[in-house]
């Protein structure tokens, strides 16, 4: 082995840091004589926790910083959430393996399933559709709030930033009756007993790359290129990367609710995709299903159908018809 020593990018947060010991243990497993460390480095996105990110740049600020210390020699790799990574790279780099997918559903979380909170959350609030009129919900995504909405216009929505025990700490306070999380980071943190319900794909279409981890590395390393090419899941991979086609295709950033969900069934690659107004009085779906080999393309041709059905005009209400943001940020 011509390398002794890898040291892995990543986030500070639980999550961030769940993930990169994840991928270090799965390296060691098939290289025991290596030495991994992990380089905490605080992104911009970690630093601003009082503005939603649709005003100050979107999910691209969780992973520049990162993307920087690779370039300079001061990361290997970085592993990432794979709805964070935006579908454009830095010259130099690429999204080397995709893991396994956990589950990619939203998960609703209510105060009551421990008897605190603000006394809306009460246990006999067992999913969603059992919120009282005007309840309120935390959530930092306009993808899960439009969807909500769509179904529950009665429904107040908060704003919720933080890492995912700080959010979890603001239910339990009493500051919302819910919240929805990503459950896969509920379930990878031990706290799948949080859970009310999982909510399922028809009522809230998860975020693109929701529930895999990302690894993204120097196009030219060879070394590390070879050692993480192992961890690759080649259906995950399928599926993530036909979201990821959808969202390039787009051109949609985090002011616009856009979500994307790919699975192989029967043999084939069945993709489900959404547009929607940030009120969510207007939704417009798509369904596309074709071979696994054509996951890109199918990808390209779900956004298509979704811009010719109305999401165009969607688009062009918040962007303006001729700008559209740069780096292909993922809609959470």
């Amino acid at each position: 082995m011509a390398k002794k020593k890898v040291i892995i990018g990543t986030r500070g947060s639980k999550l961030a840091l769940w993930q990169a010991e994840w991928v270090k243990s799965e390296l060691l497993k098939l290289n025991p004589d290596l030495t991994i460390e992990l380089n905490k480095i605080k992104t911009t996105g970690d630093k601003i926790l009082d503005v939603p990110l649709a005003k100050v740049g979107g999910k691209g600020l969780f992973v520049k910083e990162i993307e920087e210390a690779i370039l300079r020699g001061e990361a290997d790799l970085a592993v990432h959430s794979m709805k964070d990574v935006p579908t454009d790279f830095p010259k130099g780099l690429y999204l080397a393996v995709i893991c396994k997918r956990e589950d990619p559903r939203d998960a609703f979380i209510t105060a009551g399933i421990r008897g605190q909170g603000s006394g809306v959350s009460e246990k006999k609030i067992k999913k969603f559709q059992d919120l009282p009129q005007g309840a309120t919900v935390g959530t930092s995504s306009l993808r899960r709030s439009s969807q909500l909405l769509s179904i529950r216009p009665d429904l107040k929505i908060m704003q919720l930033r933080g890492n995912l025990d700080t959010r979890i700490r603001k239910l339990d306070e009493g500051q919302f009756d819910a919240i929805i999380l990503a459950a896969a980071g509920v379930k990878r943190l031990g706290w799948a007993e949080r859970i009310t319900e999982t909510i399922e794909p028809s009522i809230s279409l998860p975020a693109i790359g929701q529930g895999a981890i990302g690894i993204e590395c120097r196009v030219d390393d060879e070394f590390i290129n070879k050692l993480i090419s192992p961890l690759n899941h080649p259906e995950t991979s399928v599926c993530v990367r036909a979201e990821r086609a959808c969202l390039k295709k787009l051109e949609g950033g985090c002011q616009v609710p856009i979500a994307a969900h790919a699975k192989l069934a029967g043999g084939k690659l069945v993709l489900d995709g959404l547009v929607g107004s940030v009120s969510g009085d207007r939704i417009i779906k798509s369904h596309i299903e074709g071979n696994p080999k054509d996951a890109e393309s199918l990808g390209l041709k779900l956004a298509e159908d979704l811009l010719s059905k109305g999401a165009k005009e969607i688009l062009d209400e918040v962007y303006g018809k001729d700008i559209r943001p740069v780096n292909g940020d993922i809609a959470s």
